[in-house]
């Protein structure tokens, strides 16, 4: 019944659904990009005089907003739409902009920071579960992962490059910086508003369509979303049936890049001596081979499989982090940026299909939260783990611990290819 369709998928790929996911997730991370990057450290630590405890609190919170509250956003992007969650998220995130630009006292920044992570937590629970119930779990998924992916990682390279651009040019005033912050976070709102609303997820009979709803039926339906919550606790338990290796994975491959980010430009002006416009090179390099990269890629693990793809990646990634920390020729610097990005390129579309094919059709969107959640708090332990291996171990160290990062999870990948789901429930899944 399905096989016709299985064809068509990757020229339904550019729905008008699919360029709005698009479009949000580059918008984002440009965002994102360009505030954690770019604009925060430098304007809160010279321009704000912040000590760096402050900080690495503030960015820890961020990704503590953001990675916490995935699993709730993608139960509520299934049961209640996307519309309804991306747009009422997305007024943190214009909240929490407009903050950071007027205000200059820590607390309110830190507070500002975490608002920006809970604007942007249901973003990838949302695009995740999109995708996925239109390429299917066992067809495109690696061509829309990789396409999604240079939405990612081009929001993430290009936000702080034009950033740079633009603060030079207004000498170093970050009032105009803010300004295209805040005109992103609107036109992300209007994106946002144009989602799918609650039909989509009325198909599934969750919740009657209503537009307003009086007290009685809203206090129903507060019991059915109560009464969802521990039905979708049940089914996690029964139906998520996968090799309990997976967790630690999810973990440790968001970790490597909380090690990574918050020191890279530290290291990289200060250890290297690299100057701001060859460290904008450096950025375009890494990132350009990783985005060029990821469309074939995506192809040849809809046609190839992920496994091969996920060793030479992991092994790739390790080795040349651990040929990172010792070089100091700038050619070799860049040549190690390639082979990372490369690396990267190999590991994110192949990474995304393996999880897909491991989710029930029932629960996507929670089982995408839930799993998102696990492999986000990397990024809220890691950046500590990192300001504290700088300070007492050395400029290197978050470097040799991100290779020593990378090769456990090529260990971790050689035992799930192998059993992805455990052995003794894995009947119990059959319909």
């Amino acid at each position: 019944m399905r096989q016709k369709g299985r064809k068509k998928a990757p020229q339904r790929l550019w729905t008008p659904f699919f360029s709005k996911l698009w479009i949000m997730v580059f918008l984002v991370e440009f965002m994102k990009g360009s505030l954690l990057v770019s604009i925060l450290p430098v304007y809160m630590g010279e321009t704000l005089g912040l000590s760096a405890g402050i900080i690495g609190l503030a960015f820890s919170l961020q990704y503590f907003g953001d990675n916490a509250f995935r699993a709730p956003a993608g139960w509520m992007a299934e049961r209640l739409g996307y519309r309804g969650t991306m747009s009422t998220a997305l007024l943190f995130t214009l909240v929490a902009i407009i903050m950071l630009s007027v205000l200059t006292e820590p607390v309110w920044l830190v507070v500002a920071c975490l608002l920006l992570g809970l604007g942007t937590s249901p973003l990838w629970p949302c695009v995740m579960t999109g995708t996925t119930e239109m390429s299917g779990p066992n067809n495109s998924n690696g061509a829309a992962m990789g396409t999604l992916e240079i939405a990612s990682m081009g929001g993430t390279g290009l936000g702080p490059l034009i950033m740079n651009f633009a603060i030079s040019h207004y000498g170093h005033s970050y009032g105009m910086v803010f300004m295209i912050l805040i005109g992103c976070s609107i036109v992300l709102l209007l994106v946002a508003l144009m989602l799918p609303g609650p039909k989509r997820s009325a198909d599934k009979g969750d919740f009657e369509q209503s537009a307003l709803v009086s007290s009685d039926e809203y206090k129903k339906q507060k019991q059915q979303i109560l009464k969802g919550i521990q039905e979708t606790i049940g089914v996690l338990k029964t139906k998520l049936n996968v090799n309990p290796l997976i967790y630690p994975a999810l973990f440790l491959q968001s970790f490597v890049i909380g090690l990574i980010s918050p020191v890279l430009t530290l290291y990289a002006r200060t250890d290297l001596g690299i100057s701001p416009n060859l460290y904008s090179v450096l950025l375009i390099a890494g990132g350009g081979v990783t985005v060029l990269a990821l469309i074939p890629c995506g192809k040849l693990v809809d046609r190839l499989g992920t496994e091969y793809f996920l060793h030479v990646g992991f092994l790739l990634a390790g080795i040349t982090l651990f040929f990172f920390s010792i070089v100091r020729s700038i050619p070799l610097v860049f040549v190690s940026v390639a082979l990372i990005g490369l690396g990267y390129a190999l590991i994110l579309p192949a990474w995304n299909t393996f999880l897909a094919r491991l989710i029930p059709e029932s629960e996507r969107a929670t089982v995408w939260g839930f799993f998102l959640t696990l492999q986000g708090s990397g990024m809220v332990i890691g950046p500590l783990v990192s300001g504290v291996l700088w300070d007492r171990a050395g400029h290197t160290a978050p470097f040799i611990i991100s290779g020593v990062v990378m090769l456990l999870m090529f260990g971790c990948h050689l035992a799930l290819a192998r059993n992805p789901r455990r052995k003794a429930v894995e009947a119990s899944t059959a319909p």
